[in-house]
């Protein structure tokens, strides 16, 4: 596949992302930016959502990651689905309940105003290293096609990046997403199914022999019972995912502004139980994928490259496939990833626009417009420093590095909430960024023990200890006195 053909499928996407950003959004204003003015239809947000927790790590990192991980990865999505049916009928009703816009405006309700804006600062630390790893990937993947053929550094790369994710979601926010996200939906199964299709074509196998050779790969394996030190033991990625989950999406403002845009506390349940099965399915298909593009470059003696996430990207436009191969390949990365970005994006925007600048005391609409404006620009631009920061990145699964980014940072996230929902304990709030930073460092003096002292491999799993030490100095913090809880 050439250059040229990979920069003319980018244009075609490219041209109708915005054309769906700008109908969508036109008349979005304050409330459809950040709320999506609380009208979407529940069966439209589940059909967003399927895509919109899948970016191009997904789609590039979990089919190279079968030659290290087997179908592993199941065991998380398995306790992913648990920790969805949580976030639905525990944590909905709550933020339904208080009408939040930023979820963090929970624990200044329960806790206070300095709780409140710790939990918005890790939430901004944490989304913004999530985001940039994968928009990372996807300029990793396009340096990789096309800009190292005409010399351009990776930073112009990441500049022109940002700067359209910047620009299609400037003006309609979450009101656009839903749509843009539905699109994403659409390209990213689409390709991949279709992918699958044609690299099991070329291996000559048809679809009951195609089940069959992945059912027989070694790297097929899902359940791993054996071993409890390992990072692979069914029950601490089943309990991570678990975890994961809630901290990542039921307290992460990213996906959760996009299930609190349905009407009602109801409909945004349907979506999250649908979205739930639904993405066992896709999640499923990109294992398969993974066995397929191994055979094929096993059969055809195609060179891998060394990093993992690079194995899709080399067979699709670079084995000798069919040109459509590679064509879905740049659809379903390119539509993966900006979407992600662009979420991510108006995410960070709402929380730091809520939780950090407390724009009550702009009483116009207009002044919150500017306030909005100037955030969602200045972001835009953080995230595109923290993207070239990535590019010493080692040959680690870039999914699995966000797993673990992720047991740092959302850790005291996940203790804030758990500790606040669970308990009617009233706490010194000043102190409470002093337990969020300990937490962390706590965890991974923890992991280093464990590794070095009993050879056991604390894994994404960690999340779970990291929210423990949080809600343990929250305990020390407590106030004497009980008071009841706010629910």
């Amino acid at each position: 596949m050439s250059s040229e053909a990979v920069i003319l499928t980018v244009t075609l996407y490219v041209s109708v992302l915005f054309a769906v950003a700008w109908f969508s959004g036109r008349r979005a204003g304050n409330a459809g930016f950040f709320t999506g003015d609380r009208r979407t239809p529940w069966y439209m947000a589940a059909f967003a959502m399927i895509g919109a927790a899948m970016s191009g790590v997904t789609y590039i990192s979990v089919p190279g990651s079968v030659a290290s991980d087997s179908f592993s990865y199941m065991q998380m999505v398995l306790g992913f689905t648990v920790g969805q049916f949580i976030v639905a009928y525990w944590l909905v009703p709550l933020f339904y309940r208080w009408k939040v816009v930023s979820l963090y405006e929970y624990l200044d309700v329960r806790f206070g105003l300095t709780a409140h804006r710790t939990g918005a600062w890790f939430f901004f630390l944490s989304k913004i290293l999530a985001a940039a790893l994968k928009v990372y990937v996807v300029c990793a993947v396009m340096q990789l096609l096309v800009f190292d053929q005409y010399g351009v550094p990776l930073w112009c790369n990441a500049v022109i990046t940002m700067f359209f994710v910047w620009l299609y979601t400037r003006r309609g926010g979450v009101k656009s997403l839903i749509w843009t996200d539905s699109l994403k939906t659409l390209c990213l199964v689409g390709s991949l199914t279709l992918s699958v299709f044609f690299i099991a074509r070329e291996l000559g196998l048809d679809w009951s022999q195609t089940v069959a050779a992945v059912v027989e790969s070694p790297q097929s394996r899902i359940f791993f019972f054996d071993d409890p030190a390992s990072g692979r033991y069914f029950w601490k990625m089943f309990f991570a995912g678990v975890f994961v989950l809630i901290a990542m999406t039921g307290l992460d403002q990213d996906l959760m502004q996009k299930n609190l845009s349905c009407a009602t506390p109801r409909d945004a349940q349907k979506n999250i139980v649908l979205t739930a099965f639904c993405q066992i399915g896709v999640i499923l298909l990109f294992l398969v994928l993974g066995v397929l593009l191994y055979r094929y470059a096993s059969q055809t003696g195609l060179s891998l490259p060394a990093k993992s996430d690079l194995v899709f990207p080399t067979v699709a436009v670079h084995g000798g496939l069919p040109l459509v191969v590679g064509i879905l390949f740049v659809v379903g990365v390119i539509s993966s990833t900006w979407s992600a970005a662009g979420s991510a994006l108006t995410a960070l925007t709402t929380s730091f626009t809520y939780d950090l600048l407390n724009p009550a005391r702009r009483s116009d609409d207009r002044s919150l417009t500017r306030l909005r404006h100037r955030v969602h620009a200045s972001i835009a631009a953080v995230m595109c420093v923290v993207i070239l920061g990535f590019d010493l990145l080692g040959n680690d699964s870039v999914i699995n590095l966000i797993y673990k980014v992720a047991s740092y940072t959302y850790g005291p996230i996940l203790g804030l909430f758990a500790f606040g929902i669970l308990t009617n304990v009233r706490i010194h709030d000043r102190w409470v960024p002093l337990v969020a930073v300990a937490a962390p460092l706590l965890s991974a003096a923890l992991q280093y023990v464990a590794r070095e002292a009993w050879s056991y491999q604390i894994g994404f799993e960690l999340l779970l200890y990291n929210a423990l030490f949080t809600c343990l100095g929250l305990l020390i913090l407590s106030k004497r006195r009980h008071e009841p809880k706010v629910d």
